[in-house]
């Protein structure tokens, strides 16, 4: 027999919640069920203080889905996704309404000492490879790296770390449970991609918010020097929800030199500013493509723009990298240019120590 949607929700019917008043779906904690070629994928609602003791609630829907006919495999998460708070009438309000915060349950001072958000507002333009890149050149020169990849459509890290096919496991650590990063280069990496299969991730806006929530809260990151943030495109929800889950210390603009990505990479600076967040520098990436036959350049998007655009918002140009054939084959090999040694692993090491140095001035 085949898969059935009623019969999986008649199913998880006599699955009981926590309290044990009422069943899990009308309890109202089935936040999103989806079925593919044999996998069923399932996230639960819950508060973040309840996380450990849900637990045994998320291994029994886990177990009565795998009994439905036509499922070969099954994927449960939890998502501790909470609202901002809300301030009082009479209460004074902050200049900046996006303050950092933490969920309930958190120990510890601040995880990081730099978070730095590395966003494009257009796709396509080799975001993922510069945040990836430059992760893997501040560990390089002896920074305790994390990153983590907010691009829920379209996770790259797995792929271009070296890390595809890896499924993430939870641990115990100061009496919460929390899920194990992969290292790969010297960079702890989380991504959807290792909670999910290679398959499409079909979710509305406060699905994608809470799974971004949860791999940024609930991640045992230990201390870190600096963790990179591969937002996903666009300036809408997830962007928003990652300002107020936490302060970035700032941002970096990727963009092409073409006319068309540099007016989206302005929005994605205005969406900064909105929210109070500083653009560090900006990144011009495909500046020139390098003919891999005879070796010389051509401005197919054009030249200048990037600078130009910097010059106008008065910060720095951290850098340029090329469109060369060595960067699409490492990162599609998952073997990171900046991992290795020559002129375009240098280009990356160039641009995370301008960085820096804006970090540490």
């Amino acid at each position: 027999m085949s898969y059935s949607e009623s019969v999986a929700l008649k199913a998880l019917a006599k699955v009981q919640d926590l309290s044990g008043k009422r069943d899990i779906v009308a309890a109202g904690r089935l936040g999103d069920m989806s079925f593919q070629d044999g996998y069923l994928r399932a996230i639960l609602l819950i508060d973040p203080k309840e996380a450990e003791a849900f637990e045994v609630v998320r291994l029994n829907v886990e177990e009565t889905l795998k009994n439905l006919d036509g499922v070969e495999r099954v994927s449960v998460m939890l998502t501790a996704h909470k609202a901002a708070p809300e301030i009082a009438p009479r209460q004074k309000r902050s200049a900046n309404p996006h303050q950092a915060r933490r969920p309930e349950g958190y120990q510890g001072d601040a995880f990081v000492d730099h978070v730095i958000a590395v966003s494009s507002a257009k796709g396509g333009v080799g975001k993922s490879t510069i945040a990836v890149n430059l992760a893997v050149a501040l560990a390089r020169q002896g920074k305790k790296v994390g990153l983590l990849d907010a691009d829920i459509h379209g996770p790259s890290a797995p792929i271009l770390l070296g890390l595809k096919g890896k499924r993430a496991v939870t641990v115990e650590t100061e009496g919460r449970r929390l899920i194990k990063p992969f290292e790969s280069y010297g960079v702890k990496a989380m991504s959807i991609g290792f909670l999910t299969d290679d398959g499409p991730v079909v979710w509305r806006g406060p699905m994608v918010q809470g799974a971004i929530s949860r791999m940024l809260w609930d991640v045992d990151w230990g201390h870190l020097d600096v963790l990179i943030i591969d937002m996903p495109p666009g300036t809408g929800d997830p962007q928003l929800g990652l300002a107020q889950d936490i302060k970035p210390r700032g941002a970096v603009i990727v963009s092409t030199p073409q006319d068309l990505a540099l007016a989206d990479a302005r929005k994605g600076v205005a969406m900064f500013g909105k929210v109070d967040i500083p653009v560090l520098g900006l990144v011009e990436n495909m500046s020139v493509f390098i003919c891999p036959d005879c070796g010389s350049s051509h401005d197919i998007f054009g030249t200048g723009g990037v600078k130009a655009e910097a010059d106008k918002l008065n910060v720095p140009l951290l850098g340029q990298a090329p469109l060369h054939i060595s960067i699409r084959e490492s990162g599609d090999n998952g073997v990171p240019i900046a991992s290795g040694e020559g002129p375009e692993s240098d280009i990356f090491h160039s641009i995370a120590q301008n960085l820096m140095a804006i970090l540490l001035a």
